[in-house]
């Protein structure tokens, strides 16, 4: 990470605005969008539909003008330069292969159109159809290949110009899930390997987490975090991040300090919490919203545990590599329904049962309680 955050700005994105107009209508897609993107990073866009990512790359990629702002690609300004000009290979949700031609003819096509030589054409297709790893299938057409392996022939098709900049756009939505891991993986090896400066498009928070050098998280065509994953994750910025990001819960309390923050929630149950990273520290005495993921939540079997909360098991979901609890808690008050992930079942627990939930607050993060709309709107 130390190598991505000294490399230099490839692409910056400054006050990028998109309006789209009909006859009766128009459409902010994007808002006010700033970026940069480093040398060599794999970085990601990711938001749910109508977030505005695709209308970003879009507009990097040169087929959408924008309303206003500017894109600056290794110093120079691309905001009106023509996309066959931008030196950029893009790989679109359907992988827009041609199916009448070999696959050789495939990845060929853009450099005949360029009219390289045989010999290099020759060289530059056998080279990036062997990093991608499908030498033996030169011959074939696309139908003969399965899904994975055309993605991989799309990913070749755009890096065998050696494109300053790559571009993906929502590239495995068409696969299986299994097929989705797997290729995310790949696309991440692949594009270590040939060292290109990656824009990736996802609505998936796994995928995003999982291959990403930093992440934009994008609403409503607005950036409202960028980080890195374990940033995006850990510390959200907002309660709208916070919520878009893995599983979460979201307790409603009363903050008040006596040397350790006191948490009163409205049943009236009461837990102090050590707060190692500080973010509870920072926020004053009054109203507020625990923001914690269920993996910093525990359920025990004894109900006589001080400083916890007290629940019934309404359901239990046994995922492999988690089981997970889902527990109603305030049942006085206005009932609630938090989950807890545990990496193995707990004795004696199951539907039905008075739990305790213990609540592990040291990366746990306290909201501002106006910040509660932001989940009502979405």
């Amino acid at each position: 990470m130390k190598e991505q955050e000294n490399s230099r700005i490839n692409l910056s994105i400054k006050h990028l605005s998109k309006v789209f107009r009909s006859r009766h209508d128009q459409v902010q897609a994007l808002d006010d969008v700033s970026l940069e993107i480093r040398e060599g990073e794999l970085f990601t866009l990711l938001g749910p539909s109508g977030c505005g990512k695709t209308t970003t790359l879009r507009c990097i990629a040169g087929f959408e003008k924008p309303t206003s702002g500017e894109i600056d690609f290794l110093g120079q300004d691309f905001t009106s330069i023509p996309p066959f000009r931008r030196n950029i290979g893009m790989v679109f949700q359907s992988y827009a292969l041609f199916p009448h031609m070999s696959i050789f003819e495939n990845v060929a096509y853009g450099l005949r159109i360029r009219k390289l030589s045989r010999r290099e054409i020759a060289e530059r297709v056998n080279r990036i159809i062997q990093l991608v790893g499908l030498e033996a299938t030169q011959k074939r057409k696309p139908s003969e290949l399965s899904g994975g392996q055309q993605q991989r022939i799309a990913l070749a098709r755009a890096l065998v110009y050696d494109p300053q900049l790559l571009l993906l756009d929502e590239p495995l939505s068409n696969l299986d899930a299994k097929l989705r891991v797997y290729m995310r993986e790949e696309i991440r090896r692949i594009q270590q390997r040939a060292k290109v400066t990656t824009i990736y498009v996802t609505h998936d928070q796994e995928e995003a987490l999982s291959i990403s050098d930093r992440i934009a998280v994008m609403h409503a065509g607005r950036v409202s975090q960028v980080g890195s994953p374990d940033e995006i994750y850990e510390n959200p910025s907002s309660i709208r991040v916070a919520d878009f990001i893995g599983q979460a819960n979201f307790l409603d309390c009363a903050v008040r300090r006596n040397g350790v923050p006191v948490l009163t929630f409205r049943s009236n149950e009461e837990i102090s919490l050590k707060d190692s990273s500080g973010s509870i520290r920072e926020f004053g005495d009054g109203e507020g919203i625990l923001f914690v993921r269920p993996e910093q939540m525990e359920v025990a079997a004894e109900l006589d545990h001080a400083n916890t909360l007290k629940g019934e098991v309404k359901v239990i979901l046994y995922l492999g590599s988690v089981v997970r609890y889902y527990v109603e808690i305030f049942q006085n008050a206005s009932p609630q329904e938090v989950l807890i992930d545990q990496d193995r079942r707990v004795p004696g627990v199951g539907v039905g049962n008075r739990v305790a939930v213990i609540v592990h607050g040291q990366e746990a993060k306290l909201f501002p309680s106006e910040q509660k709309q932001q989940l009502d709107q979405d």
